[in-house]
C-alpha cells in the first residue's frame, strides 16, 4: 500500500476555497492536460454526501491505456466547509484509493489545503514488481499540481462571482 500527504496554503478563506472545489457550473475551466475530466455520474445530497464522479486522468503510456486513466469515486463524511473523503476504484492496474481532503482556517483569509491519500493495486505482483509504488508516485505529482493551482483558480472563482452578481 502506498501513502501521500501534501499541503499547500491559499490566500483565501476556507469557505471560498470549499466553493471552488465544489462549484460544478457548465463554466468551470477544465485542465489542460487534455486528459484529466471529471464526470459527475450522481450529485450526492444538498452538502455532496454520496456524490459520485468518474474521473479521467494521465498516466505512464506503458500501462497499455493509451495513457488514460479512470476512476470510480464516491465521496462520504463530507463536512463543509472543513472536509471530505473519497474512495476509489481504478484502472488500469485495478486499485483502489483513500483520500481525504481538510481545510484549515489558518486566519486572516487563509487556508491550508491537506490532502492524505492511499493507494493499493489488487494485484500482488503489480506491487512485487514495483508498478504500483511508480504509477502512484506520477498520480500523486499530478494530484500535488493541481492542488498547488487552486490560487489560480480562487481568482477565476472570484471574477465569475462578480460577473453574476446583480449590477
Amino acid at each position: 500500500m502506498q501513502e501521500h500527504s501534501y499541503s499547500v496554503d491559499i490566500q483565501a478563506p476556507p469557505v471560498e476555497v470549499w466553493e471552488l472545489f465544489w462549484y460544478r457550473g457548465p463554466d468551470r475551466p477544465q485542465p489542460r492536460d487534455g486528459v484529466t475530466r471529471i464526470d459527475i455520474l450522481h450529485p450526492g445530497d444538498d452538502v455532496g454526501e454520496g456524490l459520485v464522479r468518474h474521473c479521467h486522468f494521465a498516466v505512464p503510456r506503458l500501462l497499455g491505456s493509451r495513457g488514460v486513466a479512470q476512476s470510480w469515486e464516491w465521496l462520504t463524511e463530507v463536512e463543509p466547509p472543513v472536509s471530505w473523503r473519497y474512495d476509489a476504484i481504478g484502472k488500469p492496474l485495478w486499485s483502489r484509493a483513500t483520500g481525504h481532503t481538510r481545510l484549515e482556517d489558518l486566519g486572516d483569509g487563509r487556508t491550508r489545503i491537506h490532502f492524505r491519500e492511499t493507494y493499493e493495486t489488487f494485484n500482488p505482483w503489480m506491487r512485487r514488481l514495483g508498478l504500483e509504488r511508480w504509477v502512484h508516485r506520477k498520480i500523486s505529482r499530478d494530484n500535488d499540481a493541481m492542488i498547488a493551482a487552486i490560487e489560480g483558480g480562487i481568482g477565476w472563482h472570484r471574477k465569475r462571482r462578480e460577473r453574476e452578481a446583480p449590477a
